[in-house]
């Protein structure tokens, strides 16, 4: 499966640090068979104020990235049989081809990736709120899209500049709205908005949502933060993937047009053109193209320009 990937984080405007992380893992030689030609996207925003913001995304990320590696499935507990204790017992690999199988690897690291920093939150922060992350995944394979959420970080499925789904905030805003407490114009401008009802690291056990998005050649997906929701609108979000670009100058423009509406926060942008059509590909090529010799024009008028200028003045210095 042929994908074209790029993903950005940017520090914004308003924060002194970086506390979005972020992974594209492709499956490698080392994968596990289940995996092959898919591709894992992961993104994560550390909780700011919170102890260490920077080192739970960093850890989040870097947990379910492992899960690309040989061995990586390791052992789960079982449920207590009748007359037995529960206890740790080898976790036997999945039929991959089972949605609910695909959603059940996600949630064991995302579990893992919430044990670590918890027990890593109980050990070292005696004092001051725990370190905590937001921790958004999709596994991408067999033209659908597995996707794992907990907290504010939002993932889309983009077709031909229409956003066909997206994951929902785990935020206290959105929890208003759902409730009919608060308009979603009236969330847009609450300055609450920031605050997450789920993270990881934060309580001994979250739960994720799951999703599972059909895709075919041409489609986008979009793993973000919340700087970039929070300052781009959905309209806005669509018509910047319809663009005929790049995946890297797509990344780059959602990037910029978040911190060209204030940048408030951290900004995290992954593009994922899934399987990109031959046509799809020669369109950005020459699109491209052109661009590079409009600029290669506009650098030869200029010299002219000033070639020009220079000639003129010369001549009229020697009075000819």
């Amino acid at each position: 499966m042929e994908f074209e990937i790029s993903g950005l984080t940017d520090i914004g405007r308003r924060k002194a640090k970086n506390e979005d992380n972020f992974g594209v893992f492709p499956a490698g030689d080392n994968a596990p068979e289940w995996s092959s030609d898919g591709v894992l996207l992961v993104v994560a925003d550390g909780l700011g104020g919170h102890f260490g913001g920077e080192m739970a995304s960093k850890l989040a990320v870097s947990l379910v990235g492992d899960l690309l590696k040989d061995g990586a499935l390791g052992r789960a507990p079982a449920a207590a049989r009748e007359g037995e204790a529960a206890g740790p017992v080898p976790e036997e690999p999945p039929a991959w081809e089972d949605t609910e199988d695909w959603h059940a690897l996600l949630r064991q690291a995302f579990r893992r990736a919430n044990e670590s920093i918890f027990k890593t939150n109980q050990d070292f922060v005696s004092a001051g709120r725990p370190m905590g992350t937001t921790l958004l995944a999709a596994f991408v394979k067999h033209s659908k899209a597995w996707v794992c959420n907990v907290g504010d970080s939002r993932a889309y499925h983009v077709r031909a500049g229409e956003i066909l789904a997206k994951t929902e905030d785990h935020s206290w805003v959105d929890e208003q709205v759902k409730q009919g407490l608060m308009s979603p114009e009236d969330a847009a401008r609450d300055k609450r908005k920031n605050l997450v009802t789920r993270s990881i690291g934060t309580d001994p056990e979250v739960e994720a949502d799951v999703y599972t998005w059909r895709v075919k050649s041409g489609d986008i997906l979009l793993l973000c933060s919340d700087g970039l929701v929070n300052m781009v609108t959905d309209d806005e979000i669509a018509a910047i993937l319809a663009r005929p670009e790049p995946a890297e100058t797509l990344a780059r423009v959602l990037v910029d047009t978040a911190n060209e509406h204030g940048g408030r926060d951290n900004i995290t942008a992954i593009v994922a053109f899934v399987r990109p059509s031959a046509a799809g590909r020669a369109l950005r090529r020459v699109k491209n193209a052109l661009d590079e010799a409009s600029a290669l024009n506009v650098a030869a008028l200029l010299v002219y320009g000033l070639f020009a200028a220079a000639a003129g003045y010369f001549l009229r210095a020697l009075g000819m």
